[in-house]
């Protein structure tokens, strides 16, 4: 009986002894992963809105569950690890924590997009459906971006980043304009949904934004908060 009793006891002690920057990086692979998550998320919403695939729409339901769990893996195991770290790897663990927050919201604002998509009685208009594109082709290059400029340690992407982010505005704004100062039968028709789906897009760039301030405080050890965003663009 002795023996049962010391091996799973022994085994105990070797997770517990796992160094503390290992423990640590397990965070930021999460971290890592759910920024591929969300970029397939919003190629997936893509491809559901351009072609009405089945699998498309399971797929951005499949990521917005994953980003879920992610977060929720991140924010219970963070206070237990940043107690083991210096404040470098501390700095880090808390960039994780809010990563997984803003991609995770991003995950819920594409899953309404394709969920409000699927609901529709009928097509959107081809001008609206273009421009709902190609804001979430830009919200996927943001998404890869931010990514790289984790991986790489690189303010590069996060400046990119900061000023594409405009593409998404401009097309929101564009689309706005017309369903406001337009009140013909067939521009009201889709005006709530097309401006629903242009709304959470705008918003999942701000958020992509926010990730991109973020990599300017992991890097560099100072936040932009609290600098306008037209000058962090600019």
């Amino acid at each position: 009986m002795g023996a049962k009793i010391d091996k799973p006891l022994k085994r105990s002690r070797s997770r517990r002894s796992r160094p503390a920057a290992q423990r640590a990086n397990e965070l930021t692979e999460l971290a890592l992963r759910a920024c591929l998550i969300a970029s397939d998320a919003a190629f997936n919403t893509r491809d559901f809105l351009a072609n009405s695939a089945q699998m498309a729409f399971l797929a951005v339901r499949d990521c917005e569950k994953e980003l879920d769990r992610i977060e929720q893996q991140i924010d219970e195991q963070l206070p237990a690890r940043i107690a083991e770290v210096a404040e470098p790897e501390a700095r880090e663990l808390l960039a994780c924590l809010r990563f997984s927050t803003e991609l995770e919201r991003i995950g819920d604002l594409l899953w309404g997009i394709a969920q409000r998509a699927r609901s529709l009685e009928n097509k959107l208009p081809a001008s609206d459906s273009e421009q709902l594109l190609k804001m979430l082709d830009v919200l996927e290059k943001l998404l890869q971006s931010v990514r790289q400029g984790f991986v790489e340690r690189d303010l590069g992407p996060a400046g990119y980043v900061l000023r594409a982010d405009r593409e998404i505005d401009l097309i929101y704004k564009t689309l706005f304009r017309k369903y406001l100062q337009t009140e013909t039968p067939r521009v009201t028709k889709h005006r709530a949904d097309v401006l629903l789906m242009a709304q959470a897009l705008e918003r999942a760039g701000d958020h992509a934004t926010n990730l991109a301030e973020e990599l300017f405080r992991l890097i560099e050890g100072r936040s932009l908060r609290h600098t306008p965003k037209r000058q962090l663009k600019d």
